[in-house]
Order: C-alpha cells, then sequence, then structure tokens
C-alpha cells in the first residue's frame, strides 16, 4: 500500500506513537501504509537530511503485512504491535551493518540483535532501519566517514546534535515513529534539544545494555545507557516500560519496580531551577526562553526556587565528571591515544586545566586515582539525594545554546563556540550533560520554543536516581504549553 504525500495530512507523520498506536487497534490505518508513509517520506527528504542511513525495506513490508494480518485475527504482539520505528546506528540488529562511524568497523554485521532491539521486537515494533551517528559517538554533531553529514531539519548546516543526531532528526522531519538512542555526554538530550523533540536518558542500569558490546569487548561503561526518543512525552514513558528490566544473568534474580511518579499536575512538583553555571557559561538567546519558562511556570501556580542547589561546588563536579567519563572509555583507548596523551601532558603545565589536558590526565589516571574518583562520585551522588528531599525536579540548561553552524574542520577537541559574543570551549557542553551523567539521575529533554533566531530549545529536566517517572511525569504536565512543533519544510 502506498499512500501519496502530497494528500497525507501533517497529523499521520508527526503524529505520536501513542496517537499511532490508537489508530492501528482501532483499524483507521495499517501497518503496511504507516511504513510506507515513512518509507516515502525518507525518499523524498533524507537526501537533504541525511538522518535514516541503512534500511531493511523488503523484511518490514513483510513484517508490516503479519502485523496487519495477525490484527484482523485479533493478535496481538505487544503494545508496539505494528509501530515502524528505527534505532539509532549503534544499536545492534543481527545482520546490519554498526559501525559507530568508524571505517575500521564498515564491514561489520553482528550475528545477534542486543537486547534491546529486541526487546522493541518482541514489543511487535517493526525496526525498519538505523540512523546516523558520529565517529565512536564522541562528537554534538552527526558526521562520519562512511555515512557522511546529518543536517538539523530546522536549518540545513546547523548540526542536529549528536550523537543520536540522526535519530532527533528522523522524528522530527516525521521519518518515523521513535528512535532509541544512547547517552553518556548528552547523546540524546543535546540532539533532542536541538531538533525540539523529546528524550529521556533514563538512571543508570535501568536500561541494560548487553548485546551492544563492540567487538574484542565483553563489557560496557558505567556512564552510558540506551534512552527513548520521541515527539511526544508520552511516547517516553512507553518506549521506557518496553526497555526496562535486568537482562540475563541479572533476571534471574532480579525484578525492575519503578516508583510512580511524585506528582502529575504542573502545581503539585516541587521545582529548583538552574539558568547557568561559571563552568559552562550560556548563551542569552536560550537562558531567555529558560526564563520565560519559570516565568509561565509560576504563572500557572508552581512553586519554583531559582536559589536551590545541591551541596557539591559545580567546578568539582566537573572535574569528576571528565574523569569518570574518559576514564570509562581508556580501556579501549588505543595505544596511539595513549602516546598522544602522554605527549600533551609534557606540553602542558600542572595548572593547565583545559578540556585537552584534563582528557590526557583522565586517560592516563592510575586506578588508584580512579578509585579516589568514584570517592567523590560517591559523594556527589549523596548530595543529590539530600537535594531530592526538597524538590522533586531540578530544570537546567540542556547545553550552552541552541543548534550551531557544523564545524567539521576542526578536531572536536581545538573547537570553540561563541557564546554571547566570545569564544568558549566546545567541550564545555559537558558540564551540562554531565549534571545527571556522574551520578546516574534520570533526565527528560521537553520542547520550550524557540530561539528569536528561530531555532528550538528544550529543558533539561533532572530527576531523581530511579524515579524516572517524576521527570517524565513534568515533561507531560509542561508538553501542553510548549508541545513538539513541525520544523519549516518537512511538513
Amino acid at each position: 500500500m502506498t499512500i501519496n504525500l502530497a494528500s497525507t495530512p501533517d497529523s499521520l507523520a508527526f503524529a505520536s506513537a501513542v496517537d499511532l498506536l490508537g489508530r492501528l487497534a482501532q483499524g483507521a490505518i495499517t501497518s503496511r501504509g504507516l511504513l510506507e508513509l515513512y518509507l516515502e517520506r525518507i525518499a523524498h527528504l533524507n537526501p537533504a537530511l541525511n538522518a535514516v542511513i541503512y534500511l531493511d525495506t523488503e523484511a518490514a513490508r513483510a513484517r508490516a503485512d503479519a502485523a496487519d494480518a495477525a490484527r484482523a485475527r485479533g493478535e496481538s504482539w505487544g503494545p508496539l504491535h505494528g509501530l515502524p520505528m528505527t534505532v539509532k546506528e549503534s544499536h545492534h540488529v543481527a545482520g546490519w551493518p554498526t559501525t559507530w562511524g568508524d571505517p575500521a568497523y564498515a564491514d561489520f554485521r553482528p550475528d545477534h540483535t542486543g537486547v534491546v532491539v529486541q526487546r522493541l521486537i518482541d514489543a511487535g515494533a517493526i525496526v525498519f532501519g538505523k540512523t546516523n551517528v558520529p565517529i565512536h559517538l564522541l562528537d554534538w554533531q552527526s558526521y562520519n566517514a562512511i555515512h557522511g553529514t546529518t543536517h538539523n531539519p530546522w536549518r540545513r548546516g546547523v548540526t542536529p546534535g549528536g550523537s543520536s543526531g540522526g535519530s532527533a532528526a528522523a522524528l522530527a522531519a516525521g521519518l518515523t515513529a521513535l528512535e532509541l538512542g544512547s547517552d553518556a555526554g548528552g547523546s540524546v538530550r543535546f540532539p533532542a534539544h536541538f531538533c525540539g523533540v523529546f528524550g529521556h536518558r533514563p538512571s543508570l542500569h535501568v536500561i541494560p545494555q548487553a548485546g551492544n558490546e563492540r567487538p574484542g569487548s565483553t563489557i560496557g561503561n558505567d556512564v552510558s545507557t540506551s534512552g527513548p526518543m520521541a515527539r511526544s512525552a508520552a511516547d517516553l514513558e512507553l518506549l521506557l516500560d518496553v526497555l526496562a528490566g535486568p537482562a540475563a544473568p541479572e533476571a534471574t534474580a532480579w525484578r525492575l519496580d519503578l516508583p510512580p511518579a511524585r506528582a502529575r499536575k504542573l502545581a503539585d512538583f516541587r521545582v529548583a531551577v538552574l539558568y547557568g553555571a561559571e563552568v559552562a557559561e550560556v548563551d542569552e538567546t536560550y537562558a531567555a526562553r529558560l526564563r520565560a519558562l519559570v516565568e509561565r511556570l509560576r504563572a500557572e501556580g508552581v512553586r519554583v526556587n531559582d536559589n536551590a542547589r545541591p551541596d557539591f561546588d559545580f567546578a568539582e563536579h566537573h572535574h569528576v565528571l571528565l574523569h569518570a567519563l574518559r576514564g570509562a572509555a581508556s580501556g579501549r583507548a588505543p595505544q596511539s591515544a595513549v602516546d598522544a596523551a602522554e605527549a600533551t601532558l609534557r606540553g602542558v603545565s600542572q595548572d593547565d586545566h583545559g578540556y585537552v589536558a584534563e582528557a590526557a590526565r583522565a586517560l592516563l589516571q592510575s586506578h588508584r586515582a580512579w578509585l579516589g574518583i568514584q570517592e567523590r562520585r560517591a559523594a556527589i551522588q549523596r548530595a543529590w539525594a539530600r537535594f531530592f528531599e526538597d524538590y522533586d525536579v531540578l530544570l537546567a540548561p540542556v547545553t550552552v545554546a541552541a543548534a550551531f553552524p557544523l564545524d567539521e574542520e576542526r578536531p572536536r577537541e581545538h573547537r570553540t563556540l561563541t557564546i554571547n559574543g566570545h569564544a568558549v570551549d566546545y567541550n564545555d557542553q559537558l558540564f551540562w550533560a554531565g549534571l545527571a551523567t556522574l551520578s546516574g539521575l534520570p533526565a527528560s529533554v521537553a520542547p520550550i520554543g524557540e530561539t528569536a533566531d528561530g531555532l528550538p530549545v528544550g529543558v533539561q529536566i533532572i530527576g531523581p536516581y530511579l524515579e524516572d517517572r517524576t521527570p517524565l511525569a513534568f515533561a507531560a504536565a509542561l508538553e501542553p504549553l510548549f508541545g513538539f512543533h513541525i520544523p519549516p519544510g518537512v511538513a
């Protein structure tokens, strides 16, 4: 079945997954028809966006037909029955390429499907393609030598974010119903913010990472997690429920029971807000939208405290974050990276605490130093726990600005951004991602409008550990005030 783009209402291409599943259940649309709509939109829009970089079209069509036939017989495959969706390229699907944007892995095709993608399939989803990433998932842009550059649907030449940049661009352009991203240093949250969609970084260990390992590796790390991305907050919670829970061997004994949200109505939340920090200056065009959000919340009767802060120093937090984040990746660093880090430290003073020097120290830190970082990390986690005794959520910037122009000329460690008229280190953005990452906290991103320059921005909603439903509920309560907007030119 083919759907003519010219006669298709925008409401179908940009509908939420919850809405689409309702229409599928009612027989108002078919899985095959919805799949064909996305495929046709991909053929029409993706050459300019380059968000979707792999399709398994015929297998998806066969599964969509089977989903429609099963529904006609009164059968249900699960909560995602017959819903077409894509996943971030770094998630393993048996027989599909997983390259992490690295030419060294251009021919790698895993012989198994990772746990999280298998859970999507077991819930009835039609996983029909993959979306683009930066090399090794280490950038807030999404380009690589294999698949090229992904552009933001709101404006060509502007980043869609990374590393789940293809995921967010595909959602914003109406090329898929749902997306599965992953996040260590903001890789779900930044793209959601830059493209005007919703994203959620779950509490650490809520979603298993088993089955997505790189060749030769059997362990992940203790900072990264997969996470849902969508066009509505309800979709995030739907997908979290499908994905969450232990995998074997832990599933032999452990069960996950996430507590209910602390509140559902906006006025019932105890809210703290952070507009900026000296560690990572926020551009005024974005800060103005955050202040406008707080004014709107207060008009809605929400109690917002501008001065409440967790009891730790932000500069100390950022130092611990860099050593935890880069230390977690040091085990798979090639010898060339180790040699480069050693050369870097021979050329800098002990007083140099810039990103390049600190990243090199983190890569080369001893096990004793690593244990010291974990002690400091635990103290910060306890400070967060005390903070959330008095507050339900902390609202904060997602990063330092709205989406910025693509920069593929300079390596990440040497890039700068123009913030409030002056150049700042590109890597300062890690501070805002790290607020949730370091302590394994759940953090949702919800759109809050556009800047005066016409680019979307979002707010980061950080919640207590293992209370993912609380920031998700706040995002859902916020959605009627702002919600998803269709980017110009993709309708």
